[in-house]
C-alpha cells in the first residue's frame, strides 16, 4: 500500500513540475528529485492539501498561489559572510587579482535574500573595489529579489553575521553599514548603488555577461547532473578570460562535463579560474 501511494505520488509530482514550467515557466523539472518531493510533501501538508493534485489544481487556476510554492521549492537560507574562510580567501587570493582591472562585474547566482550580495560589497569596499564593480545579484524567487533589494533582517542574526564578518578578515565594524530600529536592522542604501537585482534561471536562461567573478554557492547542489552540467558550462560562458568561480563547500566540479575548462584556485574553498579562452 506505501509503495502504491510512493508511486502515485511520484506521477503528481511529475505533473505538477511539468504544469510548473508550461502555466509559469519555472523549470524544476531536473532538480534533484529526493529534494523535490521533500519540499512538495512540506508545502503540501503546510498549506493544507490532501494531495500533490490538489496542490497543483490550486496552483494552476490561482496565480497568487505560485509565490507561496515557490517559497518551499527555492532555498532561502543564507547568512552574511557565510563560511567565513571562503570570503577570507576571496578577501587574500582573488582580490589581489581583480585590482589589475579597470572596471569588475561579479555575479551572485541564486542570491537567495541578499545576504551574500552585501557580503561581497562590503567587502569590495574595504578593499577598494565597490567604485569600480558593478554587482549582479539573481534568482528565480522574486520575493527573495524584493527582500535582498530591501536588505532588512533581523536584528537577532547580527551577531552571527558580525563575528562572520570578523572572521572573513573585515577592516572595519560590521555596524558601520547598517542602522537598527525596532528589532531589525536596514542595510545602507550606497551598498546596493552599484547592485543590479534581477530574475534569472540558471535551468532556462543564457549567458548573463562576461563576469571576473561569479560566486553561486550551494545552489547547484539541488540540481541533478545533467542541470549541473548545463549550470556549469553557463558559467564558463560568462567568466571572463581567468576570471574566478566559487561554490558551495558540498559542492565540486570534479566530474562536471565542464571541468577540464577550470582549473582549482583555493581548493579548500572551492574558488576556481577559467581557463584562457
Amino acid at each position: 500500500m506505501i509503495e502504491t501511494f510512493e508511486k502515485i505520488e511520484d506521477i503528481e509530482i511529475r505533473l505538477l513540475l511539468e504544469a510548473l514550467y508550461v502555466r509559469y515557466h519555472y523549470d524544476f523539472r531536473n532538480y534533484a528529485m529526493g529534494s523535490i518531493k521533500r519540499r512538495l510533501r512540506q508545502a503540501r501538508e503546510q498549506m493544507g492539501f490532501a494531495t500533490i493534485s490538489a496542490l497543483q489544481e490550486r496552483v494552476l487556476h490561482d496565480e497568487t498561489m505560485l509565490p507561496r510554492l515557490l517559497d518551499y521549492l527555492t532555498v532561502q537560507v543564507s547568512e552574511m559572510f557565510r563560511d567565513p574562510s571562503y570570503f577570507r580567501a576571496i578577501r587574500e587570493k582573488v582580490v589581489p587579482h581583480l585590482k589589475t582591472y579597470p572596471s569588475l562585474k561579479v555575479w551572485i547566482a541564486g542570491c537567495s535574500c541578499g545576504e551574500e550580495v552585501y557580503s561581497l560589497a562590503i567587502l569590495f569596499r574595504e578593499e577598494g573595489l565597490e567604485d569600480r564593480t558593478i554587482f549582479y545579484a539573481t534568482d528565480i524567487n522574486q520575493d527573495a529579489l524584493r527582500a535582498a533589494e530591501a536588505g532588512v533582517y533581523d536584528l537577532d542574526r547580527i551577531q552571527l553575521f558580525t563575528e562572520n564578518h570578523r572572521k572573513s578578515g573585515g577592516k572595519s565594524s560590521l555596524s558601520d553599514y547598517y542602522h537598527a530600529s525596532y528589532g531589525r536592522v536596514s542595510f545602507d542604501r550606497s551598498l546596493r548603488e552599484r547592485v543590479v537585482f534581477s530574475d534569472h534561471s540558471l535551468v532556462t536562461d543564457a549567458v548573463f555577461g562576461e563576469m571576473h567573478l561569479i560566486s553561486c554557492r550551494n545552489v547547484m547542489i539541488y540540481f541533478d547532473r545533467p542541470l549541473q552540467d548545463r549550470a556549469v558550462g553557463l558559467f564558463s560562458d560568462s567568466l571572463a578570460r581567468k576570471g574566478f568561480f566559487g561554490i558551495g563547500s558540498k559542492e565540486s566540479l570534479r566530474f562536471s562535463a565542464h571541468a577540464e575548462e577550470f582549473k582549482e584556485f583555493v581548493r579548500e574553498e572551492k574558488i576556481y579560474q577559467r581557463l584562457g579562452k
